[in-house]
């Protein structure tokens, strides 16, 4: 995707939700909310402080993140459903799970 974001704003695709619950419910589409996790597709290149210097963003590319429920801009890019949004509506860094220690 050729779409690079400026200063400290961040693309993002949401990342869908199961749609069944634990029980094994079906849940609609009508009654879903939007999913407040997603995945970083591009980061800018960070804001500018006070003295013109440029602070690089804490997430990256590939970081499965949460954000507020009305945090970003909706956009359509190439078809796909993004945010825009700036990295301070970011709430933080989804970090994988660590692999199972070898026995």
């Amino acid at each position: 995707m050729a779409f690079r974001p400026l200063g400290d704003r961040v693309l993002v695709r949401r990342v869908e939700e199961e749609e069944k619950t634990r029980g094994g419910i079906i849940i609609p589409d009508t009654a879903k909310e939007k999913p407040q996790e997603g995945e970083v597709i591009a980061v800018g290149p960070g804001a500018r402080d006070e003295s013109g210097k440029v602070q690089p963003l804490d997430v990256k590319a590939g970081d499965r993140i949460l954000f507020g429920k009305w945090s970003g801009t909706e956009v359509k890019l190439e078809g796909q459903d993004l945010l825009i949004m700036k990295e301070s509506d970011i709430l933080g860094v989804l970090e994988p799970e660590k692999a199972a220690k070898a026995a």
